[in-house]
């Protein structure tokens, strides 16, 4: 504060002059002895009538007036600081705020290698910070401008389309919480620029707000684009600091298994020739002792309450570790993994464990002759599962199970170019999709040379023929299932294909399909489950799709579609549940903590999407589901390339000074001013009422 403004601020002292004039002229006068005055009949003493206050609203509007004065003097030198846009010769400004609402933002703003400090405590965390630039920037819109808002948690999502309603841009961010969510910046970049192409504006912004963790330290730094820049503003939410956290707790038997992943080992600084880190190139590992810090002198526990059923000591220098602790019996069901000490994140220091909730189960049924690969190894289909780390259990079978029993254990079910199915086998496969479970089938040639009495009824209706390919390659733009690997099917040139009759797509959504417009996947709901048929086999004679990436998006979406469908008991935060066949859906978030009484439980919003109830849990924890009157316990976990704190680079260009920064505002001194005008209006009004009551009170003496 300078001399000038503390000066004005003095000016309020004046304020008590008055009051001490008052003062003084309370104090009892000096009485002096004089003998005629006996004659006189006594009266009041003048003086201490004079010493009350004749008029207190009028004092009290003087004294408000020199306060006010006090204050305008000092406001042009109070200034406070927000994030503000620069605009190009004062345009309208077409604006895409992304905000992330991942896991990693809730780190406090000064949490540190060695944990959070009281002070860090206190400090906001980066979520908050980055609302609150938002709410800044929102404020400085002005009319003509449009504005939308993009979240970064994944899934990627349009929080606020694009708008020129400024209160609705208030509030849609006050709608905006933290979540659990892993970080997903391309998706929501890409959503933001989609957003902003074809508004009238000519100055198209996107601002991320984030601290740019989305585990991929690697990837290309973030920049803008000819049409579109892209402005990351505050430095200060910049991820940094050391975290351990649970990502999976599973109990069995009389042993809970509990996963830990620290932070991975900060990026060696750049060395003279510029050499570490280069191009986005992997940065060279540290030395083990600058991991140590995560973890070291912190230990898992397993609590019932307040009561501690196990321990273990971390490792100082972990980075993954899957860790045992011998439960003693008659514990509850429920029991809670819990990291000792304190690190940059603390709500990924807990996690429920409940039992069953291992790995998703998915059996295979291939013909490892029909599918071999020169390099050897196993088939292309059960290597491409395994290299997608989908936290999937394979289960190689040699057939199809005939009973509904032997199929319950599997959440997803993968044939390859089956004969078709006995009607025993049938019946089971039906029972078990109605049920939520998901099947795949490839359809080759043997498909289509069933014996009499095997089919695929109901599971693919119609009959299945075997013929030449007529038209090569799969439409892209038909393949927006697969994502952008779709493109990769353009030109698979087979040697023959499944065709179906037009039964097959009957109540059922084509995926892809052939450049002649014939199904290539297609997927059909059944009950509870769905079928996912396509009409092409692995088997690598017949062609090579089995060896392309879209292969990978198909699995990826056929195991998250059974996860989806509770094929597992436990789902990563941002996933979604998906009740195909229920009518009446609850979810509800169980809340255990230690020594807080009761659980107490939060109800999750059931949406219906194309005639489909989903529910998208966006916190890790426990949570109940209550679906047709039958409960179930699910456990969901905090996805673990959250964990990586090494934030992603950034490009000169977005931090460029001419898109905006920290500006000053004199926002009070119109306000003073306007306050002091109503004050000496005030003085005015009473002033002339006293002088009105002034002659009256005379004539009344």
């Amino acid at each position: 504060m300078s001399f000038v403004t503390l000066g004005a601020l003095l000016v309020a002292l004046l304020v008590g002059a008055p009051i001490a004039a008052h003062l003084l002229r309370r104090r009892r006068a000096e009485e002096r002895p004089f003998p005629p005055a006996r004659l006189v009949p006594p009266t009041p003493p003048t003086a201490r009538r004079r010493s009350l206050l004749e008029d207190r609203a009028l004092f009290a509007t003087r004294a408000l007036s020199v306060l006010a004065l006090a204050v305008l003097g000092a406001t042009p030198l109070l200034r406070c600081s927000h994030l503000s846009l620069s605009r190009r010769a004062g345009a309208s400004v077409a604006l895409a705020i992304v905000v992330d609402d991942s896991l990693s933002m809730r780190a406090r703003a000064r949490a540190g290698a060695e944990g959070v400090d009281s002070a860090a405590r206190d400090a906001p965390s980066r979520f908050e910070r980055a609302l609150t630039a938002a709410r800044e920037l929102a404020g400085g819109l002005a009319p003509g401008d449009a504005a939308a808002i993009v979240l970064a948690g994944a899934p990627a999502r349009v929080a606020l389309a694009s708008t020129t309603n400024l209160a609705a841009v208030t509030e849609a961010l006050a709608a905006v919480a933290p979540s659990d969510r892993a970080t997903d910046l391309d998706g929501a970049l890409d959503l933001a620029r989609d957003l902003l192409r074809g508004l009238p504006q000519g100055d198209k912004r996107i601002v991320l707000l984030s601290d740019l963790a989305d585990g991929a330290p690697g990837a290309p730094p973030i920049s803008g684009t000819p049409d579109i820049a892209t402005w990351v503003p505050l430095e200060e939410l910049e991820a940094g600091g050391q975290d351990c956290g649970i990502v999976r707790a599973d109990r069995s038997g009389q042993k809970a298994r509990v996963r830990v992943v620290c932070t991975a080992a900060p990026a060696p600084a750049p060395g003279p020739d510029g050499a570490a880190a280069r191009d986005g190139g992997a940065a060279a590992p540290a030395p083990s002792d600058t991991r140590a810090s995560a973890a070291a002198g912190r230990s898992l526990e397993v609590r019932a309450g307040d009561a501690v059923l196990g321990k273990v000591a971390l490792d100082a220098a972990q980075r993954a570790e899957e860790l045992s602790v011998d439960l003693p019996s008659g514990t509850p069901e429920i029991l809670i993994a819990a990291l000792t000490g304190s690190d940059a994140i603390a709500e990924d220091d807990r996690a429920p464990i409940i039992s069953a909730g291992g790995p998703l189960s998915i059996a295979v049924v291939v013909d490892p002759a029909a599918t071999h690969v020169e390099t050897g190894g196993p088939p292309p289909l059960e290597q491409a599962l395994s290299a997608l780390d989908l936290d999937a259990q394979i289960r190689p079978l040699p057939s199809v199970p005939e009973h509904a029993d032997e199929l319950a254990a599997h959440a997803g079910l993968i044939v390859d170019d089956a004969p078709g199915f006995t009607p025993e086998v049938r019946r089971s496969l039906a029972a078990w999709v109605e049920r939520g479970g998901v099947a795949l089938l490839t359809l080759g040639q043997r498909a289509a040379a069933a014996p009499l009495g095997a089919g695929f009824e109901p599971l693919v209706p119609g009959v299945v023929r075997w013929s030449a390919s007529p038209a090569p390659g799969v439409d892209p733009a038909t393949a927006g299932w697969l994502g952008p690997a779709s493109a990769g099917l353009a030109d698979v040139a087979p040697r023959g294909r499944a065709t179906l009759g037009p039964e097959a797509s009957e109540g059922a959504e084509v995926l892809a399909r052939w450049k002649d417009g014939a199904p290539f996947l297609v997927r059909r709901p059944l009950g509870r489950g769905v079928v996912l048929f396509m009409t092409l086999p692995l088997s690598t004679e017949e062609s090579d799709v089995a060896l392309r990436p879209a292969f990978l998006s198909l699995l990826d979406g056929f195991v998250g579609a059974a996860r989806a469908r509770g094929g597992a008991r436990r789902l990563a935060a941002g996933e979604t549940w998906t009740f195909d066949g229920y009518r009446d859906v609850k979810v509800e978030r169980v809340r255990v903590d230690a020594g807080q009484g009761p659980a107490r439980r939060e109800a999750l919003p059931v949406a219906e999407v194309e005639r489909r109830l989903r529910v998208s849990p966006p916190l890790a924890g426990l949570y109940e589901l209550t679906l047709d009157g039958e409960r179930s316990t699910r456990v969901v976990s905090v996805p673990e390339r959250e964990i990586d704190l090494r934030p992603r680079r950034v490009a000169d260009s977005a931090r460029a000074a001419e898109l905006g920064g920290m500006s000053a505002s004199i926002d009070a001194s119109p306000y003073v001013a306007l306050a002091l005008l109503l004050l000496l209006a005030a003085e005015l009004l009473l002033r002339a009422l006293g002088a009105r009551r002034a002659p009256a009170e005379v004539q009344a003496g």
